[in-house]
């Protein structure tokens, strides 16, 4: 079973994540760094929640666009 997130933590993390996608990485310790500078969120409890969201978010989404192209048919990735 999964983690349930409050929907505050999920909504704040995905808009991060579409908007600055090229700062984040799958390195809980630097988004964390990075939601601190992009956000003006005031405990920690709340930054480390997003900042690990943010890493699952990225993991999963970058794993599903490596499946996807491997899916692709040779001939249509060309």
């Amino acid at each position: 079973m999964g983690n349930i997130r409050q929907t505050y933590i999920k909504r704040v993390a995905i808009d991060l994540v579409k908007k600055y996608n090229d700062q984040f990485t799958g390195d809980f310790e630097h988004n964390k760094k990075v939601v601190a500078q992009l956000t003006d969120v005031k405990t920690t409890v709340f930054r480390n929640r997003i900042a690990g969201y943010v890493t699952t978010y990225r993991k999963n989404w970058e794993a599903a666009t490596v499946e996807a192209a491997e899916d692709t048919p040779a001939s249509l990735a060309a």
